[in-house]
């Protein structure tokens, strides 16, 4: 079996400060509706709080998305006179104090205060078929999409646009220069590369439903130490390339798809995490 290099091609979606100019805006309640049936929230059982989170002004105009809703995207949201954030990360997960104690009463104060509408959107914008996390991984990398596995289908399985199976260590530098970014690489060299399992985010947890489905490689955002055991006693190339760098796209597919929608502004700010 030959190996042959990728091609140093990307279609990159959303990106750091990118900005949309409208005039048109939407209800809250219309906008609420709209993406909690478009990215089906009512399908999952999540480990956090999925839709309006925190209510602001009726009116919607300009929104800012970003990936975590924590000060420092609250506070540019703020100055970019925003009516409405949204988020992959929210502020309220199950199993975590309800108390508005600390940090998260300045989150939600600097919120109410400047009336705006904070939303998240969890595992409905992990497996979103359009604007998904992972198929924006799908399109960066430029992966054919086969299908999924795992619980909801949290893992997508697909192959290079190439004809020929890929070494590990360049499918590693693949990923590394399209998220512009250092990557870990835990492989077997002796392996070659043709069907790869991805999933954004903390996917580590999922590397059994890649490996149970027969993926030469796995590619996520975050691991745990028991994963690399795992992947070396599975013979499964293991690729973690970050879990904030791997979902930043997804905000912004979401963005755009609202733009197209109602005609709104939104700003893509990025609040960069080493994780």
């Amino acid at each position: 079996m030959r190996s042959v290099e990728l091609p140093n091609f990307i279609q990159h979606i959303g990106a750091q400060g990118v900005t949309t100019a409208t005039e048109s805006s939407v209800q809250r309640e219309q906008l609420t509706r709209h993406l909690n049936a478009f990215l089906e929230c009512q399908r999952f059982k999540d480990v956090a709080t999925n839709g309006l989170q925190v209510a602001g002004r009726e009116r919607i105009a300009n929104i800012v998305v970003g990936v975590t809703a924590n000060k420092a995207l609250i506070d540019a949201a703020i100055e970019a006179k925003a009516d409405a954030v949204i988020v992959h990360h929210g502020l309220f997960w199950k199993g975590d104090s309800p108390a508005l104690v600390g940090y998260q009463r300045e989150r939600v104060a600097a919120l109410l205060a400047h009336n705006i509408n904070l939303y998240a959107y969890h595992l409905p914008l992990d497996v979103h078929a359009e604007v998904g996390n992972n198929a924006c991984l799908g399109r960066r990398l430029g992966l054919s999409p086969t299908g999924t596995c795992g619980e909801a289908g949290l893992v997508m399985l697909g192959q290079l646009g190439v004809s020929a199976d890929v070494r590990c260590t360049v499918l590693a530098a693949y990923v590394a220069r399209h998220y512009g970014r250092r990557v870990t690489l835990f492989s077997h060299p002796e392996r070659p590369i043709r069907t790869i399992a991805w999933c954004t985010g903390a996917g580590g947890s999922l590397l059994g439903d890649a490996i149970a489905a027969g993926a030469d490689a796995f590619i996520t955002g975050e691991i745990s130490e028991q994963h690399v055991h795992q992947a070396r006693e599975s013979n499964i190339t293991l690729i973690a390339a970050g879990h904030h760098a791997t979902e930043r796209d997804g905000v912004a597919a979401l963005a755009a798809h609202l733009v197209q929608q109602f005609g709104v502004n939104y700003q893509f700010i990025d609040i960069n995490s080493p994780v």
